[in-house]
């Protein structure tokens, strides 16, 4: 049954792929209409999102948020779609880095790094980091259930140099590259809402208190990691501005849990410049009614 799914949907994928973006987007357009204007997929789930993050903005405005952000995610599948084929060049036009000289600085000095993000703009193309990084970049990525996807998909994201490890494996993979002495950067997008019971910590994300993911902090307090936040910033269809910002070269002087605390912090700053282009489609706040007593 894995292989027929494979067979059925792989080649349309990889059909789509070929297209241009114009075509793309045209019909990213089609499936906004159907998604947003005939299924009305999660639109209940993002509302009631942004009204908790953005109490303040009227029904008016948080409307137009939403619709902005279903036309953007539309736009985001295509381009998922388009970097199983895109050429180099043409995704290093697209997206475009403003300052890798911030993290190549902290490698020239025989530094490892951890690329902290948000799933803001487009994520995806961060496939392209080794292409502006003078070391070996890693990320994390989960498994896939069909075995024949898994192999295709792991393909397209590694095309570029990045080098993935299974969740469940990054922690491991990282000790042995530590021990051999071995230096990269290590993608570790931070902002997804763990389980409670798994949980060390909670702290207020645009004012309501969440439970936060706080391996990043951990793993580069254990291995003396260089912190660095990087943000894609749409400037316009098809078109971001990635920017890296230091969030600490010394993680280790940092009391528990100040490296995550900066790091939410920034990423609330990020998300209110371009809010349509976060995404909201998960309910973000579900576990608000149950914060520890002593995190209240």
């Amino acid at each position: 049954m894995q292989f027929l799914v494979f067979a059925l949907t792989y080649p349309i994928i990889w059909i789509l792929s070929r297209l241009p973006m114009r075509l793309l987007y045209i019909k990213s357009d089609v499936f906004y209409f159907l998604i947003y204007h005939v299924i009305g997929y999660r639109k209940a789930v993002v509302l009631e999102n942004l009204k908790m993050a953005f109490p303040k903005k009227s029904e008016e405005e948080l409307l137009k948020i939403r619709k902005k952000f279903f036309k953007h995610l539309m736009d985001l599948m295509m381009e998922s779609v388009k970097a199983f084929s895109i050429s180099e060049k043409e995704i290093l036009k697209r997206y475009k880095y403003k300052n890798p000289e911030l993290v190549n600085e902290f490698v020239k000095q025989g530094k490892s790094i951890a690329l902290v993000g948000a799933h803001l703009a487009n994520w995806e193309w961060s496939i392209t980091l080794p292409l502006v990084i003078e070391t070996e970049v890693y990320g994390a990525y989960t498994k896939l259930n069909n075995k024949y996807f898994e192999k295709y998909v792991r393909l397209s994201r590694e095309k570029f140099g990045v080098r993935g490890y299974k969740t469940s494996e990054m922690v491991k993979g990282m000790q042995r590259r530590f021990s051999e002495n071995k230096k990269g950067a290590y993608i570790l997008l931070s902002d997804q809402s763990p389980q409670p019971h798994k949980t060390y910590y909670w702290r207020e994300f645009f004012n309501i208190k969440v439970p936060v993911h706080t391996g990043a902090e951990m793993l580069s307090k254990r291995f003396d990691l260089v912190v660095i936040n990087y943000v894609a910033k749409k400037v316009k269809r098809g078109y971001y501005e990635i920017e890296f910002q230091l969030i600490t070269d010394s993680p280790k002087e940092f009391e528990d849990y100040k490296v995550i605390d900066l790091y939410t912090e920034l990423t609330e700053k990020n998300i209110l410049q371009q809010p349509e282009f976060y995404l909201w489609s998960h309910k973000r706040f579900k576990h608000r009614d149950k914060v520890p007593k002593e995190f209240l």
